[in-house]
């Protein structure tokens, strides 16, 4: 079931078209990973989402009905420019913003007391916003973005001003959030965490959707029958014996270990490389090479791009 969906959303601003029929589909209960480069659409597509400006055409559903304004109070939404009240106390906005989104003063105290002493934050309650660095107030704006329980989070470039330690710390969150049921939009520029966190994705480029599906079979599908194989000793005088059925397309040293990266050409398989090898000589690790999103997003970007061109 999804929790979320836009259908062949459109808008344009002057002579722009920042989004040209884009599609989404959100299952409940998933991290779903909007990608896509600088000006690509993303932002725009997650402030329609939550109501601060409208398509020009296309449809917005929520639970599987029309999404209305009423659905905002169950979304939290992290947006890549922060907005935190920079003279404002930081225990005071955060009440404050916990209230905007319909708690009561008692949940939303007992809800604070619970992230910020979960985050160590409670000496930053009487502190002003302007007193944190941009990690802290990318901190104290996380916990103002997920106070409410909302049942759909958006996060927009959500480790933008975190150190590797605190990076950490929200992805553990994001991943727990998910557990506990929420469902999850994220959109970032860091491929690693896409993989670390994402079930699905979808990858939009000049306005238009490009690539989406399950992460993981994209990622298969990507793949060039490419194996990488390690070994105690220097394995090239074997190596150089293998016929045409087999490629080497990549090799170093790390330690004492020699690394090999074979193609395997079409008709023959990783067993039938392993059966032609192993006699030979031993081997230490063999897995098969599946590629980096990071590598499939630029791949299929520069692809659209030459097409286009």
């Amino acid at each position: 079931m999804y929790l979320f969906s836009a259908r062949d959303i459109v808008k344009k601003f002057s002579n722009h078209l920042a989004l040209d029929k884009v599609t989404l589909n959100v299952p409940e209960g998933s991290v779903y990973g909007l990608l896509g480069p600088n000006g690509a659409g993303k932002t725009t597509l997650l402030r329609i989402i939550n109501m601060i400006t409208a398509p020009d055409t296309g449809n917005l559903y929520y639970s599987g009905r029309p999404l209305t304004q009423k659905d905002i109070f169950e979304i939290g939404y992290l947006p890549e420019e922060r907005g935190l009240y920079k003279k404002m106390k930081v225990g005071e906005q955060s009440l404050y913003l916990a209230r905007l989104k319909g708690m009561s003063k008692n949940d939303a105290m007992q809800r604070l007391k619970y992230w910020f002493e979960k985050f160590e934050i409670q000496a930053w309650w009487d502190k002003k916003v302007e007193e944190l660095s941009k990690g802290m107030q990318q901190k104290v704006q996380f916990v103002t973005t997920v106070i409410h329980n909302p049942r759909l989070l958006i996060f927009d470039e959500p480790f933008s001003g975190f150190d590797p330690i605190n990076t950490r710390l929200i992805k553990r969150e994001i991943l727990d959030l998910k557990k506990k049921g929420a469902t999850i939009i994220f959109s970032t520029h860091d491929m690693g965490s896409v993989e670390e966190l994402c079930d699905h994705i979808t990858l939009i480029n000049k306005s238009k959707t490009i690539l989406e599906g399950d992460i993981h079979e994209i990622r298969h599908s990507y793949k060039s029958d490419i194996y990488e194989l390690g070994f105690k000793m220097d394995p090239m005088g074997v190596m150089n014996e293998l016929n045409g059925n087999f490629e080497i397309v990549g090799k170093n040293v790390s330690g004492t270990v020699h690394y090999l990266k074979i193609r395997v050409n079409p008709g023959f398989t990783g067993n039938d490389l392993l059966r032609k090898i192993l006699p030979e000589i031993e081997i230490t690790s063999f897995h098969e090479v599946i590629p980096r999103m990071n590598e499939i997003f630029i791949k299929v970007i520069e692809a659209q791009d030459k097409k286009q061109s």
